[in-house]
């Protein structure tokens, strides 16, 4: 992992949490994402996605902001586009967001839990990119929102389709043709936010969850998020079966044999990820 380097982020081992950090490291920019960021985030998570020592990711922006806290305020309006695209051909523009959906469906896909820590703003493309992890943890200080329509654009790196799954159509059109921001504890109320912490918590509290995760049965969790992220997008028989096969995959985990022993035995589990 650490061979790997990283122009716009960073990630780094806890390992006593069994869990790794990473970081956009752009504050000059608020987190702002080119297609280089995204890229370089899909790769970052393709570099532990078979670490047996890194059992859970926390994303997040960088800790020490210069401007303002950000977890990303969006899309980087002045970057430059590829210069092998031409603007005017429709086909190319059309690859040019096939591009961005490609990083962020990647993100989406990595097999292991997915902590989003938003602490400050989680704006456009990066309240998108919030949208393709598993858990939102959020300080109080944190705002959402979807201003592009303020740019004359909308939220097409997956914005229109995740969102509106999360907390529904009448919801969604209101973020989104109007580009408010909204409080975390709003988000709290319309159930994005998985936790939502006091500032001074939020360190702390992001290092108890990821922690947890990261010493919890692996397999379990594998089943847990596949069966989820995609029995949830076909008929209820159909999902029924991605549990049936689940079972089947996760009864051959040593963590299995681990946890129902520590249950019967009246001591907590050790697992081993395994």
């Amino acid at each position: 992992m650490s061979e790997k380097k990283f122009e716009h982020v960073k990630i780094e081992k806890v390992e006593e949490g069994n869990y790794a950090v990473l970081s956009i490291i752009r504050p000059d920019r608020l987190n702002a994402l080119q297609n280089q960021t995204l890229k370089e985030i899909a790769e970052a998570l393709e570099t532990v996605e078979i670490d047996q020592s890194v059992r859970c990711v926390v994303l997040r922006g960088v800790k020490e902001y210069t401007k303002k806290p950000a977890f990303s305020a969006g899309a980087d309006l002045s970057a430059r586009g590829n210069s092998r695209l031409d603007p005017e051909n429709i086909r190319h523009r059309s690859h040019a967001m096939y591009l961005r959906h490609k990083y962020y469906d990647l993100i989406e896909e990595f097999p292991k839990p997915l902590i989003a820590a938003v602490d400050g703003y989680a704006l456009g493309g990066g309240l998108e990119l919030v949208l393709v992890c598993d858990i939102v943890i959020a300080s109080k200080r944190s705002e959402f929102g979807f201003p592009e329509i303020k740019r004359g654009i909308f939220p097409g790196n997956g914005g229109t389709q995740r969102m509106a799954r999360h907390i529904g159509k009448m919801r969604v059109n209101r973020m989104m043709y109007f580009g408010e921001h909204f409080t975390a504890e709003q988000m709290n109320e319309w159930g994005f936010v998985s936790f939502l912490v006091d500032d001074d918590e939020f360190e702390d509290f992001v290092h108890e969850k990821a922690s947890w995760l990261g010493n919890a049965p692996t397999n379990a969790l594998f089943v847990i998020k596949k069966c989820i992220q995609y029995g949830t997008q076909v008929p209820l028989n159909v999902g029924l079966q991605f549990e049936h096969w689940g079972y089947a995959l996760n009864t051959t985990s040593k963590d299995v044999a681990e946890g129902v022993s520590a249950f019967l035995q009246k001591r907590t589990p050790k697992f081993q990820g395994k």
